[in-house]
């Protein structure tokens, strides 16, 4: 297949005046007005990035590149936008031609010129992710696969499998022996699940997200023409937070960039936390060596943070073995050291952040500049509730709200079933998580358990009680020791669908053991034995992030310990829970806000307190089973520290929430990162 292209003419000189050694520091001149050629600029936290990049762009159409030869590729189209607009300002007016946007919304722009190349019209389906996920769901039926196993994993799963294959660039083989190994018996399968779910899109001319950048990729690699023009076309690459990329786009760039080579990649390596979502830190550790004679431009002069601060930031990094040594120099004047806060538990550590807030607001600091960061959704639990019980106004900006996460609905459930038989919505939330019942079979079934338990007379019969023509079905005989809400379920099989009998019978079970009483009069004990009943197998199944929210149901049941009650320990979730439903966007009220460390990224805030800093919590247990992942746990943590403009807060406590038949307290060791930090650079608070 053969191609013609028609090349725009080079636009005229562009002058802006721009006075760039006024304009920009050393540093940051330096990385703008760098020769052609390869360039990695390691631009330290707070140091002017965005600034860098879009006076790079500035230079080089100073330099005659016409702006259709200049690609710029960023990760967000929040970023996009900014990064076009701050252009668009230095020159007086949009800049249409520019190659600017986001990984996947260039490689939709090039696909729709060329997807006949590929096999695809140029009018294929872009696919969301709920439309990947009905695909799947038909390649499994055609397969028949719901019928042979019900362990199988479901189209979410699938579907974060084939994601990360394609952008890793690993086979869907050696995923699960690495990131999904309770599947391994499935492997097999999975592989051929993944081949029908790419026939099927090609047949119904659809791409999914990945395919943007897959295709794309296989595109130029295929299609010597279609390589060659792109490669002529953009002269200068410009890549925004290089150390988030993955395979698949490190590949593309280094495709792109194969003829001329002018390609100039902005990012931190101290700030590369994302490698559970595929990013390849390799990426930008390993620049230099495939590019030999690329440029190193540190930019480490921060605009953002005290001295104070910086100086905790380049202690907190320092001991990570695999970085570009830098050091964050200070531009502002000297502020406060920051604190390391000892508290007694979880709850003090709450206390104090409450009131440290109510001082720093009378202090004339907003609360919209106070962030309390975190590891886990899990460490801010006892906060939010002690910032609801002294009506502190806060926000939650760490994605979807915890409470309104589906296994966190579904395990309390059972709590809430349990301690109200009467509640519907519980109960068919529960009974759909067996296969087999749909929305109308739970109505049916609530119906018929209803009417068991307002019938004792049923509910303790015997085959004596029956009409002696009738003949009771053997599950009309509740099992001996079967408590009371057990039975009356038990006595609703005739109700349940013939193939989820089976596990009607073990959910009866799982019931009948919650309501026992050594059981029911402790939460922790009751989502304890949740899991161990079939629930951790549901998650893996069900969630491509099993781990994550089997740790999160864990810490549930840990902070459960706490209540006296279950009837006490739901009253307060549902005191959280409401005070989040009730958040309004265009609330304009002050508001600390509490957020994930990873949801924090590329923020700035005037205070920011870092809670639970301990052993196991953060870092977390399972990223020090490598030094890789604590290399990656210690950059979330300097992550954290560089947040702060003006005050810092490193917070930990002594004790925690036993999780286990005692429900003791345990003591927590403080985190290993603390102990990095030479002792002169924190003031040191003990709370008693």
């Amino acid at each position: 297949m053969s191609h013609e292209y028609v090349l725009k003419p080079f636009t005229p000189e562009i002058r802006l005046n721009i006075d760039y050694p006024r304009e920009l520091n050393e540093q940051q001149l330096a990385a703008v007005t760098a020769p052609p050629g390869p360039a990695l600029v390691i631009a330290g936290a707070g140091s002017g990035k965005t600034r860098t990049l879009t006076y790079r762009v500035a230079y080089l159409l100073e330099q005659g590149i016409p702006a259709d030869r200049i690609l710029l590729l960023t990760f967000t189209n929040k970023a996009a936008a900014e990064m076009m607009r701050r252009v668009s300002d230095l020159l007086g007016h949009e800049l249409r031609s520019l190659w600017g946007g986001t990984f996947h919304s260039i490689g939709a722009r090039i696909l729709r010129l060329h997807a006949d190349a590929l096999g695809y019209q140029k009018d294929f389906t872009i696919l969301d992710r709920d439309d990947a996920k009905d695909l799947i769901k038909a390649c499994m039926a055609d397969a028949k696969i719901d019928k042979k196993d019900k362990h199988f994993p479901k189209p979410d799963v699938l579907n974060e499998i084939f994601s990360l294959a394609a952008n890793t660039h690993k086979t869907v083989e050696e995923l699960v022996d690495g990131q999904f190994s309770y599947f391994s018996q499935f492997a097999a399968e999975i592989a051929d699940q993944q081949k029908r779910y790419h026939a099927r899109k090609r047949a119904t001319n659809g791409m999914d997200f990945d395919d943007l950048l897959a295709l794309w990729l296989k595109l130029l690699q295929e299609h010597a023409d279609i390589r060659e023009h792109y490669q002529r076309r953009f002269q200068f690459i410009l890549v925004d937070e290089y150390q988030d990329t993955n395979k698949l786009q490190g590949d593309l760039i280094d495709l792109l960039a194969a003829r001329h080579h002018n390609v100039t990649v902005v990012g931190d390596d101290a700030q590369s936390i994302y490698a559970w979502r595929g990013a390849n830190f390799a990426n930008i550790l390993d620049f230099p060596k495939r590019y030999p004679g690329a440029k190193v431009f540190k930019i480490e002069t921060n605009y953002r943070s005290t001295p104070e601060i910086l100086n905790v930031a380049n202690a907190a990094i320092a001991a990570n073995v695999n970085q570009f040594a830098k050091e964050l120099a200070p531009a502002r004047k000297s502020g406060v050291k920051p604190a390391l806060v000892q508290c007694q538990d979880a709850g003090q550590q709450a206390t104090f952040i409450a009131q440290r807030a109510l001082e720093l607001r009378e202090e004339s600091t907003s609360l919209n500049n106070i962030a309390v960061l975190y590891r886990s959704h899990f460490h801010a639990l006892e906060l939010q509730l002690e910032l609801t019980r002294r009506q502190i106004p806060f926000s939650i900006t760490s994605g979807l709200r915890f409470f309104e996460q589906a296994h966190i609905k579904d395990a309390t459930a059972y709590l809430k079933f349990v301690a109200n038989p009467k509640d519907e919505v519980s109960f068919k939330r529960l009974v759909q998580l067996i296969p087999g019942i749909g929305g109308v079979g739970a109505v049916k079934l609530f119906h018929s358990f209803t009417a068991k338990m307002a019938n004792h007379t049923m509910l303790d019969a015997g085959p004596g009680m029956l009409d002696k023509n009738q003949a009771a079905p053997a599950a009309e005989h509740p099992a001996p020791g079967i408590q009371h809400l057990a039975k009356a379920l038990q006595t609703c099989s005739k109700a349940v669908p013939k193939k989820a009998v089976v596990a009607w019978t073990q959910f009866v079970a799982t019931i009948s053991q919650l309501e026992a009483d050594e059981t029911r009069r402790s939460a922790a004990k009751m989502l304890r034995l949740i899991m161990d009943a079939g629930y951790d197998d549901y998650l893996k199944e069900t969630y491509d992030n099993y781990a994550r929210r089997l740790d999160e149901i864990q810490q549930l049941a840990e902070f459960a310990f706490q209540f006296g009650t279950v009837e006490e320990f739901l009253t307060q979730l549902a005191l959280l829970t409401n005070v989040e439903a009730e958040e309004d966007p265009q609330d304009d009220t002050e508001k600390i806000k509490l957020s994930t460390i990873h949801q924090a990224k590329g923020l700035e805030f005037e205070v920011v307190f870092v809670i639970m800093l301990c052993d196991g919590l953060f870092p977390s247990a399972r990223s020090t089973e490598s030094n890789d992942g604590e290399e990656e746990e210690r950059r979330l943590f300097y992550v954290s520290v560089t947040r702060a403009k003006n005050e810092l807060y490193l917070c930990y406590p002594n004790m925690r929430a036993g999780f286990g038949a005692s429900g003791m307290d345990t003591y927590q060791s403080p985190s290993r990162f603390l102990s990095e930090i030479p002792e002169d650079l924190l003031n040191k608070w003990n709370l008693r």
